[in-house]
């Protein structure tokens, strides 16, 4: 089994941005790296072939969901995650804290754990740091996330300070919790709200507890993209040169430009997804809505610099017309192109890096879609 480690091979001169390598038992993730999101066992839309054919290197799962459908020891009893969704790369299921504390009236939070109702069925259920290790170690996730709050925005301090301070101690549970012989690799989750020396406690705290890879929690979540940035600014600088940093459920391809600018390693989110099944589409000019009139007669590709399957084969008038039809096939074409389109944006930025050019790559990269 290959044990869990990762390389950064190179630092970009003029700006934070890294070129790594991070070595799981399933395989090997080049990074800066997108990671799209299997919520219930599948990418929506995507065959798992589809993914790798377009370079996806690893996905998600999610605890929450799989624990409650269709369980994560009936996963286990079927072979794994893996197994039963026919991915053999490797994945990260989150904590199910995220889609526990969301819930709002439904879910209570206690030193314990938090006592939940299921969205589903109204059944109650309680989810605690060791039982979120176990479900993802029966998924047979090769990276797992600790447990945690995520912190609404906005909060008062004392709220973010005692929330922070919890899911520390939630973070050292889940690391006692591990069973010695898994193999798969823990991260602990900065917390901190958008206070930048609450950032600075729990990175500080998470790194004497010590964890595989570290990633920072609580973004996204409603605040400006500047708010978002200096949280990063303050927060990433302290973590660990040699361990992977993700930054959880970010975000916009701009997001991602700027993130990797200021030293992250991984990403994930919903939005190439979710903005596919919606008629959203992602170019290097910017987003395009297809449903739109203006597109009816548009034999033209979505995006001509494309050079994914969609782009290749479809016009912007047929892609309407999908939609507009309300038919699958529209989900899983848009869904190809979007995830296709996040997937080369890495690639790319892997290969400024390696230039050292990844200033230049950023600013052409604001400028193709107007922003500067």
């Amino acid at each position: 089994m290959t044990p869990f480690s990762f390389d950064l091979l190179k630092t970009d001169s003029r700006t934070a941005a890294r070129r790594g390598r991070i070595h799981t038992r399933r395989g090997t993730i080049e990074t800066p790296v997108f990671m799209p999101v299997g919520t219930q066992g599948t990418v929506k839309a995507m065959l798992p072939e589809s993914l790798r054919e377009i370079g996806a290197q690893i996905i998600l799962g999610n605890t929450y969901h799989l624990f409650l459908r269709p369980g994560h020891e009936r996963i286990g009893r079927l072979g794994g995650l893996h197994k039963f969704m026919n991915w053999q790369g490797p994945i990260l299921t989150d904590s199910g804290g995220f889609q526990v504390f969301s819930l709002g009236d439904l879910r209570k939070i206690d030193e314990e754990g938090v006592v939940f109702q299921s969205h589903l069925d109204g059944s109650r259920h309680a989810l605690t740091p060791e039982l979120s290790v176990r479900i993802q170690e029966t998924l047979g996730a090769d990276i797992i996330m600790a447990f945690d709050e995520c912190i609404p925005y906005p909060s008062a301090r004392a709220y973010v300070a005692d929330s922070t301070k919890r899911s520390g101690r939630w973070a050292i549970r889940c690391k006692e919790a591990r069973r010695a012989d898994d193999g798969a690799a823990l991260f602990g989750i900065v917390q901190g709200g958008m206070h930048p020396d609450l950032r600075r406690e729990s990175a500080q705290e998470l790194i004497s507890i010590g964890f595989d890879g570290y990633a920072v929690g609580g973004l996204s979540v409603g605040e400006e993209a500047a708010l978002m940035y200096e949280m990063m600014e303050c927060t990433l600088p302290h973590l660990p040169q040699d361990r992977p940093r993700y930054v959880m459920g970010v975000g916009t391809p701009e997001n991602l430009v700027e993130g990797i600018a200021r030293g992250v390693d991984m990403f994930d989110c919903v939005m190439p997804t979710r903005n596919a099944r919606n008629g959203v589409l992602f170019t290097t000019f910017g987003k395009i809505s297809i449903k739109q009139a203006r597109f009816q007669d548009d034999e033209a590709p979505v995006d001509a610099d494309c050079g994914c399957y969609v782009c290749r084969n479809y016009s912007r008038a047929y892609l309407r017309h999908l939609y507009q039809c309300n038919e699958i096939l529209a989900s899983m074409l848009n869904t190809h192109h979007n995830l296709h389109y996040y997937l080369e944006l890495m690639a790319d930025a892997r290969r400024a890096v390696e230039g050292d050019r990844f200033e230049e790559f950023r600013r052409d990269f604001h400028q193709r879609r107007g922003l500067q």
